[in-house]
């Protein structure tokens, strides 16, 4: 009997391109597969080729809404798996009850860690943060196929727990890229994500002090984005400065296609930043959009292989906006030979083989 593949995670699903792209792959190759998110942050109308469930969450809190969501996943997890299930967990969030079932039933578990969930810095110096190391202490070494999200996490995994990760880069899938590219005036310079600490995003804002003729846009949400509007307001830059707000994967592809520098200028939050790969440098790359980027290990790496934009000195402001009118002085064609040879590498098509090559380990458990 062919196994089914009952994938979790706590995400409401609909922005999330990870997970999708993941279920897509699966579904495509054949695999029954079921997907359990929840509701929090909201349920927005959401179609797939393949049967989902969002979990709805009466929280108030995110740090309550967690233990609800590993509780009443662990229920239903219980109503679906049976001796015929892959389990498939997403972040350190959704491990223990997909660990806990997959011991009951003796079925095979795939762990796969987007992040290093207890070194965000959204959690960090918290007392949630004991609790998740302590989860990810007495559980990650125990996991016998394990994926993450780039080759620096992999080594951190490793280290830290003699684990063995198969690298599955968060990579758009290609583009077949015949557009042509538009004269914008002003320039566009796009932040895309989401609008937390330690993302940038205020420096940003105070370089468009030293720009001419460029409009920041800034599309996502999050829980930094009334501080970053009303730091747009007083530094008298809202005719500079645009938020766009949360949008559906497909509309933010077409305004990625449009801008003409992108940004990914993380700073050093913790080691789950520090070793990151974050999407939206993919995401450009595929759109074949110059970017500037911070010099984390990740990004100095696709820099160092392709040259795709340009790498800041620091997070001053001044620097930034060097960095951004080093780019639009170079202008968008001209990147466009390295760029199409990262996006040619740097794609979903790519990272699905790896994905494939896992879940058919797996099933022979």
């Amino acid at each position: 009997m062919k196994k089914k593949i009952i994938i979790s995670a706590f995400s409401n699903l609909y922005t999330d391109q990870r997970i999708e792209k993941i279920c897509k792959t699966l579904h495509e190759n054949g695999y029954e597969i079921e997907l359990i998110g929840n509701d929090w942050n909201g349920a927005e109308k959401m179609t797939r080729l393949y049967p989902f469930v969002r979990i709805p969450l009466i929280s108030k809190s995110l740090k309550t809404a967690y233990f609800e969501f590993n509780w009443k996943l662990h229920r239903l997890l219980k109503q679906k798996a049976d001796s015929h299930t892959l389990l498939y967990a997403n972040d350190l969030d959704a491990l223990l009850p997909n660990y806990l079932i997959s011991k009951k039933l003796n079925v095979p578990l795939i762990f796969d860690s987007h992040e290093i969930f207890s070194e965000m810095p959204a959690i960090k110096g918290k007392a949630s943060q004991k609790l998740w190391r302590f989860l990810e202490k007495k559980l990650v070494p125990k996991i016998k196929l394990m994926i993450t999200a780039s080759g620096s996490y992999a080594n951190w995994f490793s280290k830290k727990y003699g684990v063995k990760p198969v690298v599955v880069q968060n990579a758009p899938r290609k583009i077949n890229f015949n557009f042509e590219i538009p004269e914008n005036n002003p320039k566009i310079l796009l932040y895309q994500g989401a609008i937390n600490p330690f993302r940038g995003i205020d420096k940003a804002i105070l370089a468009m002090r030293h720009l001419d003729d460029v409009i920041f846009k800034i599309a996502g949400d999050g829980p930094r984005k009334k501080e970053y509007e009303e730091l747009v307001i007083k530094e008298n830059l809202y005719d500079k400065v645009q938020f766009l707000g949360k949008l559906h994967p497909d509309d933010l592809r077409k305004i990625t296609l449009a801008a003409d520098c992108g940004m990914s200028i993380e700073e050093n939050g913790g080691e789950s930043y520090f070793y990151s790969l974050p999407n939206k440098v993919l995401d450009c790359i595929q759109a074949r959009v110059p970017l500037i980027m911070s010099g984390l290990p990740e990004l100095e790496g696709i820099k160092n292989q392709f040259n795709v934009g340009e790498i800041i000195e620091n997070h001053e402001p001044e620097n930034i906006a060097f960095a951004i009118t080093k780019v639009l002085n170079m202008g968008r064609n001209n990147y466009q030979s390295e760029l199409n040879k990262a996006a040619d590498i740097l794609c979903w098509e790519k990272e699905e083989i790896k994905l494939l090559n896992v879940v058919e380990n797996a099933l022979l458990f």
